[in-house]
């Protein structure tokens, strides 16, 4: 089951639908009226939040929490169900995690083009876009499995609380353009960036969900993406900015701009508005570029609007806030009827004449004082006079030794056997696991350790830098962890990459590390040091060392045609049991 559900999502649609490209040329733009886009058919319907969407005619699928797909997936909470759709929280049982799920009738108007978009987009392997899973027809059911990000937070939510620090609009505009702008190389659009489409994960990275996909469950369609998502992101940044929609309908929980009064400029809704990022959400908006203060040419596509917010002047998150320590609070003895003299002593009582302030005697300068002085001195010259005489004696034994004894002859070792030379062989290999704060494929980390070389893990394709994109989710890089299962003598390691330019290192885990370190500084032995690799990296080390478990640490990526993509294909560790 797991091979089909995989060749599901790794393999093109032959059925005779259109290709991606001409889907995401329609796929889909943000529903709201003033927006650039258009529905596929003209019975639209409206939801709560002011979008319109095609008006299906066939039933959502009747399932329930509990149910099973594929004997894999099972259902949890239904969150929504909509047109002829409904989307699920489930639980991937053969991965134990957490799983979000499309469902829709096979004989849906929009199956087809569902399945299109989503295999599609599965392709791009972007880590800035939630990855779809799975894409399968089964059973009159057509479902899209992709990721469940439990510790994210939605835009919607963030927006709630209020507007966005500069800093922070800053980097929500920065990493969304440039994901578009990488999508659309690749033809593939969103067309529907609602801020519920925006997800904020707990180490700063925005990430996009439903790309393509969510535009194809409810039909809509645009005839120029490029624009309509850059005019989406463009709003995305008018609310970070003002907490306010930019178009005269409330939508997702925001408030819009007063009727009749056209598109107000951000810093006119509220004060205090970053100049550089409001201008820039105007040249994004259906506004031709025009601010009140300069006149600058409109983005009217993501690239565009990525290469302007590049060149804005880096905007610096705030410095943290100074709390000053609570004033200090006097206890109820001191706030009495005694007023607080210096250094905590009372203050005599009006009238009362002071007492008379007797001076201590010099410490010891009694008679006994002297003695005890005198005596402690004796006994320190005794102890200085004993260690020396000890300490020459040692020195004229060892000069007395025999003579004769050769000076080339190898140390005794306290009467114990000399050290044995370590026979090494390949050890063996309890399990594998991905390195990372977000792990790359965690489900395929077992392959690097198979024995298999025709297999292996592969990352995921990144765009612009070597060093996983320049995503803060990969500033510490990714690799492989392996586990021994138990603490072993380890003397070398054989690493076989998917090719050339890899730039790696080879470290230890301490040999008292009980759980699998999390982080670089967790594995403090290094067996090779950092450098680019060739496609097959082999460390033997002179003095072997104890560890259960060894990372191969990649921090850069070798290049690929259209983007940076590397891997481990093999891995043997070397060494013999303790």
């Amino acid at each position: 089951m797991a091979e089909r559900s995989t060749a599901a999502v790794d393999v093109a649609d032959n059925s005779g639908d259109e290709p991606l490209a001409a889907t995401a040329a329609k796929a889909t733009a943000d529903g709201v009226d003033t927006q650039n886009a258009r529905l596929s058919t003209d019975e639209p319907a409206t939801e709560p939040d002011g979008e319109r969407r095609t008006a299906a005619g066939t039933a959502t699928p009747d399932l329930h929490s509990g149910h099973k797909l594929a004997r894999r997936y099972r259902l949890e909470e239904c969150v929504t169900r909509l047109d002829g759709f409904s989307s699920w929280r489930a639980v991937d049982e053969k991965l134990r995690r957490a799983v979000g799920v499309h469902l829709l009738p096979a004989d849906h108007p929009r199956a087809r083009s569902v399945l299109a978009a989503a295999r599609s987009s599965a392709l791009l392997g972007d880590p800035r876009f939630v990855q779809v899973l799975d894409a399968v027809e089964e059973n009159d059911l057509v479902y899209v499995v992709h990721e469940w990000l439990p510790d994210a937070t939605e835009l919607t939510a963030l927006l709630a609380a209020g507007p966005l620090e500069p800093h922070e609009a800053y980097q929500l505009v920065s990493q969304v353009s440039q994901a578009m702008a990488a999508a659309h190389r690749e033809g593939l659009a969103h067309l529907r960036l609602t801020p519920g489409a925006i997800l904020r994960t707990s180490t700063g990275q925005y990430r996009i969900r439903g790309l393509a996909v969510n535009a194809a469950l409810r039909g809509i369609t645009s005839d120029s993406p490029q624009r309509t998502d850059t005019e989406a992101i463009g709003a995305l940044l008018y609310a970070a900015l003002t907490q306010r929609w930019p178009y005269e309908n409330d939508a997702y929980g925001l408030s819009g701009l007063p009727k009749g009064v056209g598109l107000l400029p951000p810093d006119q809704v509220r004060a205090g508005v970053h100049r550089g990022l409001g201008e820039l959400a105007m040249r994004a908006l259906a506004n031709d570029g025009a601010t009140a203060s300069r006149q600058e040419p409109a983005c009217t596509t993501p690239e565009e609007l990525a290469k302007a917010v590049a060149a804005m002047p880096r905007i610096r998150p705030p410095e943290p806030a100074f709390t000053a320590p609570p004033e200090y609070q006097h206890t109820t003895y001191q706030q009495g009827t005694y007023q607080q003299g210096p250094y905590g002593r009372p203050n005599p009582r009006p009238g009362t004449p002071a007492a008379p302030i007797v001076a201590p005697p010099p410490p010891l300068q009694s008679r006994t004082g002297r003695v005890l002085k005198w005596g402690v001195g004796a006994l320190l010259i005794a102890a200085l006079g004993l260690g020396s005489w000890q300490l020459a004696d040692t020195l004229l034994n060892k000069s007395n030794q025999n003579p004769g004894t050769s000076q080339n002859q190898p140390p005794s070792n306290n009467g114990n056997e000399l050290p044995k030379k370590i026979e090494a062989k390949p050890l063996p290999i309890s399990r594998a696991t991905v390195f990372g704060r977000e792990p790359i494929k965690p489900e395929a980390a077992g392959k690097a350790v198979d024995g298999d070389p025709e297999s292996g893990w592969i990352t995921l394709k990144f765009i612009g830098h070597a060093n996983f994109g320049n995503l803060p989710a990969y500033e510490d890089g990714s690799g492989i962890v392996v586990d021994l299962g138990s603490v072993k003598n380890v003397t070398g390691l054989e690493v076989e990459f998917n090719g050339s330019g890899h730039t790696a290192e080879l470290r230890a885990a301490g040999p008292d590390a009980g759980a699998r370190p999390t982080s670089v500084s967790g594995f403090p032995q290094q067996i090779s040091k950092p450098g680019t690799a060739e496609r097959r990296l082999k460390s033997t080390l002179d003095t072997p060392v104890k560890t259960r478990y060894v990372l191969i640490h990649i921090t850069e990526l070798p290049r690929t045609e259209d983007g940076y993509r590397g891997g481990v294909l093999d891995v043997k560790v070397l060494g013999a049991d303790l």
